[in-house]
């Protein structure tokens, strides 16, 4: 599994967002790889859709219907309303498990 990290340069939420990966992998392997991105014909080119995306395996597993790619900020939204500036250690647990990486289990998220 390959695990990559869109952000801008300087975001603060690419570091909480790679040691929310990190919890979520809960010491599972994986390629994590993190691609600053610095104008808008690259965050096209790459799918990002704000700062930080995460791809798996080169989807994105948050993506919102009719977000254009953006060098902007990303909020992410919990389906009890929460938001926040990147994908909580559950939810990227569940989107790992939903693209396959198995040994997942409700104490590792």
């Amino acid at each position: 599994m390959r695990i990559t990290v869109l952000t801008v340069p300087g975001c603060p939420n690419g570091p909480v967002v790679q040691e929310r990966i990190i919890a979520a992998l809960a010491g599972r392997q994986a390629e994590v790889e993190l691609i600053e991105v610095s104008d808008q014909e690259e965050a096209e080119r790459v799918g990002m859709a704000g700062s930080p995306t995460v791809l798996v395996d080169g989807l994105d597993p948050f993506a919102q219907a009719g977000a254009a790619p953006s060098v902007s900020c990303r909020i992410y939204r919990e389906a009890e309303g929460k938001t926040d500036g990147a994908p909580s250690v559950k939810a990227l647990g569940e989107a790992l498990a939903a693209a396959g990486l198995t040994g997942a289990t409700d104490e590792d998220r």
